[in-house]
């Protein structure tokens, strides 16, 4: 009890003190500066590497992930995953199958459908920690995270319980580093997206329901009319921004432009793959006006020019620098880089690699004042936490449900704007105290990250929490060394926090070390 109430003061005293680093950075602080914005911050033994090759020679290995082997043993983990490695279609099939075989809803049947969501949800999850926690292509990670946010897909709504795996795999991942106009189509095209902003329901307004015109004769159409969802977002949250000088007419005429865009329901249900198609029996055909261009009736092309032209427009390149400045550098960040930034975005016709260049390079990312300057999202906080502390990752479900506690549930943001980056949206006395909890959980061993979790498993949501808060105190893993904690995050922790951490008992060090301001920092 004594330890615990020296704990608690502790921990109090240290948020009294700002965690910045005042001062020029050296090169240890620049180090640790490009694994705090590059990468999830550093495992152990980061930090004296990349001062010895050097933060250039870095950041430009980060840029080029292709060139980085994945470790074996984390390969064979991600290859052992069934439905995270399956068809976007494989996985839906066998989801509404199980829907279909459980109507009845007799608690047997409630078993197994959770069963089965619960095991696709899980797969993906794991899929995406392992490579954040153990990838040594870091910065493809954090622009994997960035732009699944940028371009948000809720896990929970319907079918894309089963499509997120392949939104993420086949959508995104190709596209971190490439041409933003690839991206934006790919998102654009993939069932999750259709499916979650309603765009597969999007129809002309004299459209008459009957047979499909795409090669699935005697398949009932559902229509709802025109839906401006994903026409809305296309442009406010996806590419011009919401002050990007568009009008509630450009939406719907850009809405109009998209009808049509679906994928093939009835190939899934005959267990092929689920695959985007444009049905022009349910596209628009009048011409439209939008963003002062008269548009002529042209079938799928019509969306395809939309894309390019917003992919390349001004306020796109402003809206994207704004993000990714905010992002890397500073919650407000300075409008020089942001120009700097939109310059190189439109020279180089949306290079995605060109920009993070640009931003990387840039005097405003290297300043010192900038160093320590963001607050970590539950998120980043959580990853960072294994990654310095090298704790096992054989099972997620304590992270899953930290994450949802702290108010930031993976694949979870409803809202198609995705989670907030900046310091305002997550700091906060109850948050702070839950990531205290986390930190003393972990560097006390007392989260099961080491027990294997049998195949079949429910993961629902109590258990989630119950795992995270594990009430029961036992300790199922090593205590974390603060000794070698120090080490790995060695300019990271003020001096304050050093008196601070040896001024307790060993067995509370660690715990101080990763609830600390200083931690919470990047």
């Amino acid at each position: 009890m004594n330890q615990i109430i020296c704990f608690c003061i502790s921990l109090s005293a240290l948020f009294f003190f700002p965690a910045a680093v005042a001062g020029e950075a050296t090169t240890e602080q620049e180090a640790m500066h490009v694994l705090n914005r590059l990468a999830y911050g550093p495992r152990p033994g980061d930090l004296e590497r990349v001062m010895q090759m050097g933060t250039d020679r870095y950041i430009e290995q980060q840029l080029h992930p292709e060139n980085l082997a994945l470790p074996d043993s984390l390969q064979k983990k991600l290859s052992g995953l069934n439905y995270a490695n399956q068809k976007a279609g494989d996985v839906l099939f066998e989801y509404r199958k199980i829907l279909g075989q459980t109507k009845d809803e007799s608690e047997q049947a409630q078993k197994e459908r959770r069963e089965l969501i619960g095991k696709i949800v899980e797969e993906t999850s794991e899929a995406r920690l392992w490579r954040a926690i153990e990838s040594p292509r870091q910065l493809e990670e954090i622009m994997v995270d960035f732009w699944f946010n940028h371009f948000n897909v809720f896990i929970g709504k319907g079918i894309d319980r089963a499509l997120i795996a392949s939104y993420e795999r086949d959508a995104i991942r190709p596209y971190v580093f490439g041409n933003f106009r690839d991206l934006l189509a790919a998102t654009a095209k993939h069932p999750a997206m259709l499916f979650y902003l309603d765009n597969w329901l999007s129809t002309s307004a004299d459209y008459q329901p009957g047979l499909k015109r795409f090669g699935n004769q005697g398949a009932k159409q559902k229509s709802n009319g025109l839906n401006e969802n994903y026409a809305r977002e296309l442009m406010e949250l996806h590419t011009l921004g919401v002050d990007g000088g568009y009008t509630q007419k450009d939406v719907t005429e850009l809405a109009r432009m998209l009808t049509g865009w679906t994928f093939d329901q009835k190939a899934n249900r005959q267990g092929r793959d689920l695959q985007f198609v444009f049905d022009n029996s349910r596209h628009d055909q009048g011409t439209k006006q939008w963003l002062g261009k008269t548009i002529p009736p042209n079938g799928k092309a019509e969306g395809e020019f939309a894309l390019t032209i917003l992919a390349m427009h001004p306020a796109t390149a402003r809206h994207l620098s704004y993000k990714l400045a905010q992002y890397f550098v500073h919650d407000q960040p300075p409008s020089s880089l942001v120009e700097q930034l939109s310059n190189r975005y439109l020279s180089t016709n949306g290079n995605i690699r060109a920009v993070l260049q640009t931003l990387f390079a840039s005097e405003e990312f290297r300043n010192a004042d900038v160093i320590g300057a963001k607050y970590k999202t539950p998120y980043r906080f959580i990853i960072s936490a294994m990654r310095a502390s090298e704790a096992p990752d054989d099972n997620i479900r304590p992270l899953l449900g930290s994450m949802a506690q702290l108010g930031m549930p993976l694949f979870g943001s409803q809202t198609p704007d995705g989670y907030k980056y900046t310091e305002q949206a997550w700091l906060n006395p109850d948050a702070l105290s839950r990531r205290i909890n986390f930190a003393t959980a972990l560097a006390t061993g007392r989260l099961p990250l080491n027990q294997q979790i049998e195949s079949g498993e429910k993961m629902g949501k109590m258990q989630v929490e119950k795992q995270a808060n594990n009430n029961d105190k036992r300790q199922f893993m090593p205590t974390v060394k603060s000794e070698a904690l120090l080490t790995t995050l060695s300019p990271m922790i003020s001096a304050k926090t050093r008196q601070v951490v040896e001024n307790n008992p060993e067995a509370l060090r660690a715990a101080l070390i990763l609830g600390s301001p200083d931690f919470m920092q990047h």
